[in-house]
């Protein structure tokens, strides 16, 4: 009777201890680090690109790249004498790229386990699939571009609105504000930006991105800035692309500073003021100047969204700028009317282009083409349909 129960003990023993490696086993199949998003691309330069991406777990991450296949450079970050590590959200600078030149690309992330003072134990390696990106030339001669506004948290709209654009070789998407109703948290980022972003465009081609009114508001709101990398560092910017020069403006919220709501934590009144003095010296410069297009891309337009305080503000300290500086076309969203606004004398001299809103058949896809002779631009709303189309010839200036 003895053996028997001590054979049973045994057997039960030997089955504990099977089954508790093989959850260790599976755990460990399992377990391997991965990316939470795949790589996107950001403020594309002749000869820089900017690589971001997020891995699940804290680790030390870079890129290998290369004008074949086969890669052969390497890049990480360094910041102050310290390679970045340890962290989870990669922002990379590809630097002194040859311009107009294709390069290919993957990024890695090994994770660290355990990051003692004088001990670092790495673990396994998580990696991207290999794309491919082509670097602007110094001097294009051309721009293609598509704009797209107030998704709204609704992610299948980028696969519907991009498939409209039935032509080759766009420079860069523009997000124009209101890409989410409210900032909640990295997961969303993800879910419903990066995620069908990179499925449909970013890991090879970039995107500028804009505030909207809604991007300003959640928890999450301050966290938003180390997903994105806009020129100069900052949510409003300028860069040139061929005969354009682009200009982006952070337009805030549309409210009063003071609305209970917002529980006394914002201050747009001032930021909006503060970019309409960087506004003005951009538009003093050489590079604005010398553009044979001017465009401006803000989320609140600067007529024709009401008379909220955001939007009366907007208009006040911009729109007398775009007269002033002979401005060629602003696009925006904010309103969910789509249209084309032609200049109205006494009002504002230049055309009004706002997008649509986020519902099945009020979406619109913007595209955006300019060469040295014509600018153009067309509204496509989400069922094929042109809505809306502003064409301009360049004037000596």
């Amino acid at each position: 009777m003895k053996l028997a129960i001590d054979s049973r003990r045994k057997f039960l023993q030997q089955a504990l201890a099977l089954g508790v490696t093989s959850s260790i086993s599976a755990t460990k199949a399992t377990d391997a680090p991965r990316l939470a998003c795949e790589p996107y691309l950001q403020d594309p330069k002749p000869d820089a690109m900017t690589i971001q991406w997020i891995c699940e777990r804290p680790s030390y991450s870079w890129v290998e790249f290369g004008t074949t296949q086969q890669l052969g450079q390497k890049a990480h970050r360094v910041t102050h004498g310290l390679v970045d590590s340890y962290n989870r959200i990669n922002q990379i600078t590809l630097q002194d790229l040859r311009a107009g030149t294709t390069y290919y690309y993957r990024v890695f992330s090994r994770e660290i386990r355990e990051f003692k003072p004088y001990q670092l134990t790495y673990g396994d390696t998580a990696q991207s699939k290999l794309y491919q990106f082509t670097t602007p030339a110094q001097q294009p001669t051309q721009v293609r571009a598509l704009i797209l506004n107030d998704i709204h948290d609704r992610p299948e709209s980028f696969a519907q609105l991009l498939k409209l654009d039935t032509q080759s070789g766009r420079d860069f998407v523009f997000l124009n504000g209101d890409i989410f109703d409210y900032q909640t948290d990295e997961q969303q980022v993800i879910d419903h930006l990066l995620k069908p972003a990179t499925e449909q465009f970013a890991s090879q081609t970039p995107f500028y991105y804009v505030r909207g009114n809604h991007e300003t508001r959640g928890k999450f709101r301050r966290e938003w800035f180390d997903y994105f990398r806009n020129p100069e560092g900052k949510p409003y910017f300028d860069w040139t692309w061929g005969p354009v020069h682009f200009i982006a403006l952070d337009t805030g919220e549309d409210k009063p500073d003071a609305e209970p709501v917002y529980a006394g934590l914002v201050d747009f009144d001032a930021y909006r003021e503060e970019q309409a003095r960087w506004l003005e010296r951009v538009m003093q410069g050489p590079a604005f100047k010398m553009a044979v297009f001017r465009v401006v891309l803000m989320h609140i337009p600067p007529q024709y969204s009401g008379d909220w305080h955001g939007a009366t503000h907007v208009k006040q300290l911009f729109s007398p700028l775009f007269d002033r500086y002979k401005i060629d076309v602003t696009i925006s969203g904010h309103t969910h009317t789509y249209g084309v606004h032609l200049p109205v004398k006494g009002q504002h001299s230049y055309p009004v282009v706002i997008g649509g809103g986020p519902k099945v058949g009020n979406r619109t896809l913007i595209q955006l083409e300019a060469d040295a002779k014509n600018l153009a631009i067309r509204l496509i709303r989400d069922d094929g349909q042109e809505v809306g189309t502003y064409t301009k010839t360049a004037t000596k200036k």
